[in-house]
């Protein structure tokens, strides 16, 4: 073992950074675009502050088939657009373009259910103390998900870490690409067990982290 780590050391260190960098740019543009499209499909829906049945029936519709696509398929027909995009179809920053187009709609879902477990009580205060719609989105309805938010943060970046893994099968690089390269072309199942350890480790401690967090936010154990 130690000699397997003193020859695969650096390469694992390596790409287990490429891995948590591909990871954390995908997460943060994932929410970028993620986040105003759960907010829009919650105020939008029946009940909302902005309700409008026709739009979010249709929006609706094409967040669920954004979500619907497998990931390597998804990965694979953005080709194009990624090579326009990056300048180039493989590689850590071509790999993050269908990362994020890929986790954008599965965001919006879950700031959705975020926003749904609101008590509307506390929306139709606001309403009552003459807030727009704007200041209730900005300043009511996010800060009160803001526990739930963080727990499906945690969630967005767990799965983006198994897609970034299969980025590796068309050469995005990271851990993926080393278990691919390694551990299935070169038959060399030590390399691809450490590797499986690694990524385990990594969710592991993102899981901790992030459950900390909401739980130091969570209003209800104070």
């Amino acid at each position: 073992m130690i000699e397997l780590l003193q020859k695969y050391g650096p390469l694992l260190w390596e790409n287990t950074y490429i891995t948590l960098l591909m990871v954390a740019a995908a997460t943060l543009f994932a929410y970028v675009f993620g986040l105003p499209m759960g907010v829009l499909l919650k105020v939008t829906d029946r009940g909302g502050i902005m309700e409008n049945r026709a739009f979010n029936s249709a929006f609706g519709w094409i967040v669920n088939i954004l979500r619907s696509l497998p990931f390597v398929i998804l990965m694979v027909a953005l080709i194009p657009l990624t090579r326009l995009i990056v300048g180039k179809a493989i590689g850590p920053a071509a790999a993050c373009v269908p990362l994020i187009i890929a986790a954008a709609p599965f965001v919006a879902r879950l700031v959705e259910s975020s926003l749904s477990e609101i008590d509307n009580g506390v929306i139709e205060a606001a309403k009552c103390m003459g807030a727009t719609n704007w200041q209730i989105i900005t300043r009511v309805m996010i800060p009160e998900a803001v526990p739930s938010l963080i727990r499906g943060l945690s969630i967005t970046t767990i799965t983006l870490i198994g897609y970034s893994a299969m980025a590796g099968a068309v050469g995005g690089g990271g851990l993926g690409d080393v278990a691919l390269r390694y551990g299935y072309h070169r038959y060399q199942a030590d390399v691809m067990m450490i590797t499986i350890v690694l990524l385990v480790i990594i969710v592991c401690i993102i899981q901790i982290v992030f459950d900390h967090l909401a739980s130091r936010v969570d209003k209800r154990n104070r």
